[in-house]
């Protein structure tokens, strides 16, 4: 059975939960505690972070890895085209949308968490030592998180700025490539990885960043999150969310 090593929160990790979706190929999910799972992530890839699939006797760290892996072990539903142009506009946008995942995090993690502790009660999961001992751990956690994510205002403000722009580098590629899909006629990775690391803005229903209400949402990220339906890169997330997004596994994880 495939393993995907993640974070629930994590939008990288939502990318690649996706990947796997689109392959169609069957996966567990399973959560590791943040900070903890560094050490794993040393052990089993050499290096620290997130995601991590483990695919029979395989270990491939990082979203992108992840995608090139699985277009050349299972081709069906390919990520990338064979068209060389439409190759390399495909990894550009992707990496572009790393850079921008960063940004979006630790503005977007800094937003929700001077409201509510919403974030870390997700991080905590629905049972295992931290929710246990969650008096102890949720503070030690938020501690952990803004200074892994420097949630200090001089670089909140810096992403906010970085995630503008390159907001309004992608909406120019949509528009170039008449706002159906970002390459191509049909959705592939730079689709998949744009609106992963845009869906926390939006906080969309079925993704990890749905809110029940919006009393906790600070009027800072709801303007953004309206500036950013008003362009047409926010209304193609919210699309291919709504009809391209078909999650086999709960981002939950276990």
């Amino acid at each position: 059975m495939r393993i995907l090593y993640q974070f629930p929160l994590s939008h990288y990790c939502e990318k690649a939960r996706w990947l796997l979706d689109h392959k169609e190929l069957d996966f567990v999910a399973q959560n590791l505690i943040p900070g903890v799972h560094r050490a794993f992530a040393q052990l089993k890839t050499g290096q620290n972070k997130l995601p991590i699939l483990k695919d029979s006797e395989r270990w491939i760290a990082d979203s992108t890895e992840i995608a090139l892996y699985l277009d050349d072990t299972y081709p069906e539903h390919a990520l990338l085209r064979l068209d060389p142009h439409l190759r390399q506009q495909a990894l550009e946008i992707n990496t572009l949308s790393n850079e921008l995942g960063a940004h979006v995090r630790r503005w977007g993690l800094a937003q929700a968490l001077s409201t509510s502790d919403e974030p870390l009660e997700i991080m905590l999961g629905e049972k295992g030592y931290l929710r246990q001992f969650e008096k102890i751990s949720k503070p030690i956690l938020k501690t952990l998180v803004s200074k892994s994510y420097q949630l200090d205002i001089e670089k909140v403000s810096e992403s906010k700025s970085k995630m503008d722009e390159m907001i309004q580098q992608l909406n120019a590629k949509l528009i170039e490539n008449h706002c159906r899909y970002l390459v191509g006629d049909r959705l592939g990775l730079a689709d998949i990885a744009v609106c992963s690391m845009l869906a926390p803005l939006l906080y969309l229903n079925g993704t990890p960043w749905e809110v029940e209400s919006e009393l906790h949402v600070s009027d800072e990220v709801k303007q953004y999150k309206q500036s950013l339906l008003n362009l047409p890169i926010g209304q193609y997330v919210q699309r291919i969310y709504n009809s391209e997004r078909n999650a086999r596994v709960d981002w939950r994880g276990i």
